[in-house]
């Protein structure tokens, strides 16, 4: 039997930490970058925050916010080197490289998200 490839995952995961950084990413920079820091909106207090983080709905939701789109960047960057640049000869380092820091920066994610005192 032929081995199946494992490319479709990394092409869901792809697509959806693109969904996240296109649409969930501008919208956190608009309120914590411009609407609070501007005063357009009033900007919730620390404790409001926190008692938010603390929910795990929530928790959920800040480590696929972080998670997945280092998995889209991984990809990008991969087919980056491997079509753009033409390094075919070390496709096998550069996976290792693009997913593995995808991976580390995912465990730091689940670490952080979930210690949050």
């Amino acid at each position: 039997m032929a081995r199946q490839s494992d490319e479709a995952f990394f092409w869901m995961l792809f697509s959806a930490g693109g969904v996240i950084a296109a649409i969930l990413i501008p919208v956190h920079l608009f309120l914590f970058g411009l609407a609070f820091p501007l005063g357009w909106l009033p900007a919730p207090d620390y404790e409001r925050l926190m008692s938010l983080v603390h929910m795990p709905l929530v928790r959920v939701y800040l480590f696929v916010f972080c998670s997945l789109p280092l998995f889209h960047w991984a990809h990008r960057f991969r087919y980056t080197l491997y079509d753009g640049l033409k390094v075919k000869h070390l496709n096998e380092v550069i996976f290792a490289l693009c997913y593995g820091g995808a991976v580390a920066g995912t465990v730091l994610a689940a670490y952080l998200t979930w210690t949050i005192a």
